[in-house]
């Protein structure tokens, strides 16, 4: 029997009461000594499942099969305890973020392991297999799905008028978190508004993968591990837990990057080696770039606005603001090829503000400091569409979802 794109599922999620105490940031923006930190004194906060070393001493490795098994016993306690119930049905859920004056709404449901591998759940990065490794071992303690991967899907009326008619009710709860955004959560349970999310999203042709990359695949492979032990192909194990928002709706922050030298040379033969492709500015304040194709540069107590000066090309990763800083800048004058791996250079998100990125070239940590516009959405599906891969660091997506709102179990049926 096929899985249909996105199918309800019977969410293991907070009891109302402890949904604040809860929910907690993803579990890859935090180090293990901020979770720690935040967790402190709250029992029941989900980083004790999404970062369990934080119960095991200091030091512990965190890919230790002592850290899973911890992750499955701090689940299991938690469920004992009541803090964590499992809905007695399939349903959908509806995930409202708000972040200040941006408002998205989206879908969770459990997104088609089949349809990941066929790409029609769409990539646009590579994944590193240590980190897959990981979320495999964590989904196989747990026999569950912990942390929800971010997607990105075209609206449709339908699909809007279900979200529409049901957060006109009141959430099953609503959790300020420690950075002032807002997660709320609905449960749609009634039978048509389940048919009609299904509908919605079969006719769908694709859907993108925004953040969570890693968790999908690992997802994947539990999936055929799962089917080579003798899971059926429409079984818990074939799907993986997905928050599904508009296209429309979703708000990337620019990724900007920061180098450590100016590969030997002075500031002056820096400035004049960039003449070939870019007109140089320099500029009051800020250079903070205001459209696709303009840079900001900074160099002590300077910044500067680069305009491209040659055409840009139709491929759509070359295209890309931040392949063009690499391939007309880093790699040819300062010798940076190799993002992945090159010690030289550092990416700073753009929420932390421009000034993050003066305060590190300031104190003499880097040497100069690049602000690029944020990738679109209409970029990203492009890149995904033809089936190719964005540079590393891309893409830095806000507000993010909250681990520990609903996970999805792998042992319903």
């Amino acid at each position: 029997m096929s899985v249909p794109l996105l199918r309800p599922f019977p969410g293991l999620r907070p009891a109302a009461a402890h949904a604040a105490e809860v929910a907690a940031p993803p579990y890859d923006v935090l180090t293990s000594d901020e979770a720690r930190l935040l967790a402190e004194g709250k029992a029941w906060s989900f980083l004790h499942i999404s970062k369990p070393e934080i119960d095991l001493p200091a030091g512990t490795d965190v890919y230790s099969p002592a850290v899973y098994a911890k992750a499955a016993e701090n689940l299991g306690r938690m469920v004992a305890e009541g803090v964590l119930r499992r809905d007695g049905a399939p349903c959908f859920y509806i995930y409202r973020l708000e972040m200040g004056d941006h408002v998205q709404t989206g879908i969770v449901g459990g997104g088609s392991v089949a349809a990941y591998d066929v790409n029609r759940i769409r990539k646009h990065e590579f994944t590193r297999p240590d980190k897959e490794d990981d979320r495999v071992r964590q989904i196989d303690a747990c026999n569950a799905q912990t942390g929800p991967v971010l997607l990105a899907h075209r609206n449709s009326p339908a699909l809007a008028g279900v979200v529409a008619r049901v957060v006109a009710g009141a959430p099953a709860y609503r959790v300020e978190a420690v950075d002032g955004n807002v997660h709320s959560l609905w449960v749609v349970d009634a039978a048509a508004d389940i048919e009609a999310i299904v509908a919605a999203f079969e006719a769908m042709p694709a859907v993108y993968i925004a953040d969570g990359h890693h968790r999908s695949a690992a997802a994947s492979r539990v999936a055929a591990a799962r089917r080579a032990a003798g899971a059926a192909d429409d079984s818990p194990s074939q799907s993986f837990l997905v928050v599904s928002f508009p296209i429309e709706e979703m708000k990337i922050f620019d990724y900007n990057r920061v180098v450590r030298d100016l590969n030997g040379l002075s500031r002056d033969a820096f400035l004049a080696a960039l003449a070939s492709e870019f007109t140089v500015l320099p500029v009051s304040g800020q250079a903070r770039p205001n459209e696709p194709r303009t840079i900001g540069l900074y160099l002590p107590g300077q910044w500067y606005r680069l305009g491209l000066k040659n055409a840009v090309p139709a491929d759509p990763v070359a295209r890309l603001d931040v392949s063009l800083l690499t391939d007309r800048l880093l790699a040819p004058v300062l010798g940076i090829h190799d993002l992945r791996k090159d010690k030289r250079i550092d990416f700073v998100g753009g929420k932390r503000g421009l000034g993050e990125l003066e305060k590190r070239v300031d104190s003499g940590e880097m040497a100069a400091a690049f602000a690029l516009f944020a990738t679109r959405m209409e970029d990203l599906v492009a890149v995904a569409d033809a089936g190719q891969v964005m540079p590393p660091k891309s893409t830095w997506f806000e507000p993010k979802l909250a681990d520990g709102m609903v996970s999805y179990p792998l042992d319903w049926s």
